[in-house]
């Protein structure tokens, strides 16, 4: 899933929290189509399922894919300049209707700042 080395305008991947652990434990093809939605991401296009995730603002997608009557997320940005972040990786399991739980909201909101805080320790501030 993990390449040692990039191509030529492939944008860095990087994973916020326990993101990438917690997506690698999806079924393989959950993996797979997912992978697909974040390596056309690094290359600066979207993925035809790819959404944006209301309540962050722009430049935060969302990737949902169904499996076996399981319903999984991955949520990533790329509102910071030549960068992609997970945010998080999850599956849904929401007692009422399509509605993401509270705790998976929150859970983005922190990680995104954490992206934008890592970003700018790696790049300098004002590059997002």
């Amino acid at each position: 899933m993990t390449r040692a080395t990039r191509v030529r305008g492939e944008k860095p991947l990087f994973w916020v929290g326990s993101s990438k652990h917690d997506l690698l434990a999806f079924p393989e093809a959950v993996k797979d189509e997912i992978g697909t939605a974040l390596s056309i991401a690094q290359f600066g296009g979207k993925h035809p399922k790819a959404k944006p995730w209301k309540g962050q603002g722009s430049g935060v997608f969302e990737m949902v894919e169904d499996h076996r009557g399981d319903t999984y997320r991955a949520i990533y940005t790329v509102r910071f300049e030549g960068v992609v972040y997970v945010l998080h990786a999850f599956q849904k399991k929401s007692p009422s209707g399509i509605r993401t739980p509270r705790k998976d909201v929150e859970l983005i909101g922190r990680r995104l700042n954490e992206a934008r805080m890592n970003f700018e320790e790696r790049y300098g501030k004002g590059k997002t």
